[in-house]
């Protein structure tokens, strides 16, 4: 697993893009089909980023999934403690992270603490999505993708071709 730092949502594409194109390339030059990546993740907020829908288009016209949080990648720690479903700004979903998790700053440490509630927050983001779907409103605030990429990993580490990562 390859894990690239962010920016704004068409910057991450535009450097996931490439990353993919080398890799294959150099799967291609050494005739091994292993360099390629098996599955290419861009994660992003909403908050105020230009170019969203673009950025968007580009991962879909190059086969990269994307998780996309609205308002803010926030949200989806949010979820591992209460339902969300009115919009929020993304200054309110950090005071609840706060409230939450006193002291909370964003930290690999993070996923480990809250990794006993994970349950809780797939299922509540998957009801969330499903809801915004019926209302004509995917992706509206609140929304998180983060949920299909989690469920990604787990099935990959759980894979008896790959063994644990």
């Amino acid at each position: 697993m390859k894990v690239v730092p962010g920016g704004v949502p068409k910057t991450v594409v535009e450097l996931a893009v490439r990353l993919k194109k080398e890799s294959e390339s150099e799967a291609e030059r050494r005739k091994d089909d292993n360099l390629r990546y098996d599955h290419v993740w861009c994660v992003f907020d909403i908050d105020e980023h230009p170019f969203v829908p673009e950025a968007r288009q580009q991962a879909r016209d190059n086969a990269i999934d994307v998780a996309v949080s609205n308002p803010c990648f926030e949200l989806w720690l949010l979820l591992h403690f209460q339902d969300q479903t009115a919009h929020i700004e993304r200054d309110r979903v950090a005071r609840l992270c706060r409230q939450h998790m006193p002291g909370y700053k964003k930290e690999p440490r993070l996923c480990e603490l809250l990794k006993p509630r994970q349950e809780e927050a797939l299922t509540r983001a998957a009801q969330l999505d499903a809801w915004q779907a019926t209302r004509g409103n995917a992706g509206e605030n609140p929304s998180t993708g983060v949920h299909r990429l989690v469920r990604q990993v787990r099935a990959v580490r759980q894979s008896p071709t790959t063994g644990t990562m």
